[in-house]
């Protein structure tokens, strides 16, 4: 890791701290050449692949938005949002997998979708299980009574603990990527 100050190309890690739920390692660091500290902050990346064969990292964002649009005149709070979003986060990385298809990250939001909101539950899995007729709409609605939820959500989990529908990642994929931002805290000699 370089110094942010005199660009020493070595640092010591000084201390380490787990932050934002324990997705990312904060390092406090201290540079031998001028003994400026400065912090590392660490996060393993998730990439989604998208239908075009597209990559790019996985956004809570992007739920927030997808997911806004079907609770759009519903009593819903950004506050539930984010939470639905930091959920679906959570379950797309339980599945061990660096890179996920965009569908899958679909079908991971049906589940806390529909215990936040029927309605737009229903509206954002017409979108994403394709539903082409009122039939359609009609079963989902008979399901939602009946609480039957692999009807809704699709199949469980493998074992290996992939999304529904997802294929086991080929060894070796995406292991061990993460990404790294360098944010300077007011350092002096210590």
């Amino acid at each position: 890791m370089h110094c942010p100050f005199c660009r020493h190309t070595d640092s010591r890690v000084v201390d380490s701290r787990t932050s934002d739920d324990g997705t990312a390692i904060r390092r406090r660091r201290l540079c031998p050449a001028c003994h400026r500290r400065f912090s590392t902050m660490e996060t393993a990346g998730l990439t989604v692949i998208k239908r075009s064969g597209a990559s790019e990292p996985f956004s809570r964002h992007k739920i927030i938005v997808g997911v806004r649009k079907a609770c759009q005149g519903r009593p819903v709070s950004e506050d539930d949002l984010a939470l639905l979003a930091q959920r679906v986060e959570e379950a797309v990385r339980a599945g061990g997998h660096a890179e996920i298809e965009a569908h899958d990250v679909g079908l991971a939001i049906l589940g806390p979708l529909r215990q936040l909101d029927e309605v737009a539950y229903l509206r954002f899995a017409s979108v994403y299980q394709s539903f082409d007729s009122l039939e359609d709409f009609e079963q989902a609605i008979m399901a939602l009574r009946a609480g039957d939820e692999k009807v809704l959500t699709g199949p469980e989990p493998a074992m290996g603990g992939g999304l529904a529908g997802s294929p086991p990642a080929p060894s070796g994929v995406g292991a061990g990527r993460a990404s790294q931002q360098v944010s300077v805290v007011q350092g002096g000699a210590s």
